[in-house]
């Protein structure tokens, strides 16, 4: 994988979280600028979904197995999209919250998908 863009991935899901945190202590929802960062963050995680699939079909193969990479890929491919359509059903801050946690758990997964690929 690319330590680079795994990183970048990490931190920008990292300030996504800090930022619809804020909203949430500030008891606002989610408003239409934290849905374009979620977006961009979206974005990010779609060229990593791509970039590995690419990577396992010229024959690199992750240190953990194969399959385990694949499912930490596509959940993480998942998650900033997931919580921001869960943010949508919940107009409150309890849906700035779901945003922010959405965000903690890709900067997770990109830890977890580094060292599955033998970062």
């Amino acid at each position: 994988m690319l330590n680079a863009l795994t990183l970048v991935t990490g931190i920008t899901a990292l300030l996504l979280a800090a930022w619809c945190g804020w909203a949430a202590y500030r008891h606002q929802p989610t408003k239409d600028w934290h849905f374009i960062g979620m977006a961009v963050v979206s974005l990010l995680a779609v060229i990593q979904l791509v970039v590995g699939i690419v990577r396992l079909a010229q024959g690199d193969k992750p240190e953990q197995g194969t399959a385990i990479f694949l499912a930490y890929l596509l959940g993480a491919f998942a998650c900033v999209p997931t919580a921001g359509f869960m943010s949508l059903a919940e107009r409150t801050r309890w849906g700035s919250v779901t945003a922010a946690a959405g965000g903690v758990v890709l900067a997770v997964l990109e830890v977890r998908l580094f060292d599955i690929w033998g970062g």
